[in-house]
């Protein structure tokens, strides 16, 4: 008889810091991956059903230069282009790095990105809320 172990790393739940913690490791993998280096900075949110992903410092110093030496808005318009479509062809990973953190399907993802700020926003809504451990005080917090 063989005496099976199971991983205590996946029957344990995560915190909902370690999800949000998670979600932005994954993150930070796809974007350079797909844009060849990662944003300077990433949050990730995790509110009930609901991911909201802030990335800074996404643009590259072409798409940069581009925002701002055409005319008009179409600099600004062909890097929302370009973006958009590495975007959904990024989404199978996208959908399988939100299920690794959250262990919850992605319902419908939705993004932009500025491109005066540089920052980026992922907007993810999930099947359900993800299930998440409740970190316990220590007895003599108050």
């Amino acid at each position: 008889m063989h005496d099976l172990k199971l991983d205590s790393r996946r029957t344990e739940l995560k915190t909902q810091g370690e999800i949000e913690s998670a979600l932005c490791d994954g993150i930070r993998r796809i974007e350079q991956g797909f844009m060849g280096r990662g944003p300077t900075n990433i949050r990730a949110h995790l509110i009930g059903d609901l991911v909201i992903i802030r990335l800074a410092g996404v643009l590259t110093v072409a798409e940069q230069h581009l925002a701002q030496t055409l005319p008009g808005a179409r600099g600004r318009d062909l890097i929302k282009q370009v973006r958009s479509h590495l975007f959904e062809t990024a989404r199978p990973l996208l959908e399988a790095a939100i299920i690794e953190a959250t262990s919850v399907n992605a319902v419908s993802l939705h993004h932009d990105i500025s491109t005066i700020t540089g920052e980026k926003v992922i907007v993810v809504t999930l099947a359900e809320a993800p299930r998440c451990r409740v970190l316990k005080k220590p007895a003599n917090w108050e």
